[in-house]
C-alpha cells in the first residue's frame, strides 16, 4: 500500500544457541545496566592495556622526542583502550541477550524487570514518540548489529516492542505472582 506507515513485524531470525535468548536488539541502557562485574573488570583491564603498554615501550626503548612528544601519544592510548574496554564491555553483555554465553542471572533479572512493569501497567520496553513504522526499521536496523560492532558502530537506541521473544511469559508469571498474593 502506497502512503501506508504501518509495517508488518518481521520476525528476527533465531540463533540456535547453549542458553535461552533474552533480546535479539538490547536497548543500550539494558546492555550496561546488565552487564556483570566481571564485564567490567575485563573491560578496565583492557582499557588499561593499551596506555600501560605505551609506558613500558617507552621505558623499554626511549623514543627521545621529549617531554611534549609522549604526553600527545599517552593520551592517544588511552582514548583507544578506553573505548576498546567499552566495545568488550557491550559485547559480553550482548552475547549474553542472544544466548551466546552463559545467561542465567540476565534472564532472572528480565523476568523481574519485566513482570514488575506488567505489574505497574507499564510498556515492556519502554514508551516511544516514534511512529510504529520507524520503530520497526530502527529494529530491523540494529537487530543483532553488536555483532558487527567492531566494524561499524551501532546501537539501539530506540524502545520498541520488537526483541524477538514472547512477552506472554512475562504475562503469564505476573499473573501468577498477582495470584499467589491474593491468596495469602
Amino acid at each position: 500500500m502506497a502512503g501506508d506507515n504501518s509495517s508488518p513485524i518481521i520476525p528476527p531470525k533465531r540463533a540456535t544457541t547453549d542458553y535461552p535468548l533474552i533480546d535479539s536488539d538490547p536497548h543500550v541502557r539494558r546492555v550496561f545496566g546488565y552487564a556483570r562485574p566481571s564485564d567490567y573488570a575485563v573491560a578496565g583491564t583492557a582499557a588499561a592495556a593499551s596506555p600501560l603498554s605505551f609506558w613500558v615501550m617507552e621505558r623499554i626503548s626511549p623514543s627521545h622526542v621529549g617531554k611534549g612528544g609522549f604526553a600527545p601519544v599517552m593520551r592517544l592510548a588511552t582514548a583507544v583502550g578506553l573505548i576498546g574496554g567499552l566495545h568488550i564491555l557491550y559485547q559480553r553483555s550482548c552475547n549474553r541477550f542472544y544466548g551466546f554465553t552463559e545467561n542465567t542471572r540476565e534472564v532472572e533479572m528480565d523476568m523481574r524487570e519485566m513482570v514488575d512493569k506488567v505489574k505497574k501497567g507499564e510498556p515492556l520496553y519502554g514508551s516511544s514518540q516514534l511512529s510504529p513504522y520507524l520503530q520497526g526499521v530502527a529494529a530491523r536496523n540494529s537487530r543483532y548489529s553488536q555483532l558487527f560492532i567492531h566494524i561499524i558502530p551501532w546501537f539501539n537506541l530506540v524502545n520498541h516492542d520488537q526483541h524477538g521473544v514472547d512477552t506472554a511469559k512475562y504475562y503469564q508469571q505476573a499473573e501468577r505472582e498477582l495470584e499467589a498474593e491474593r491468596s495469602t
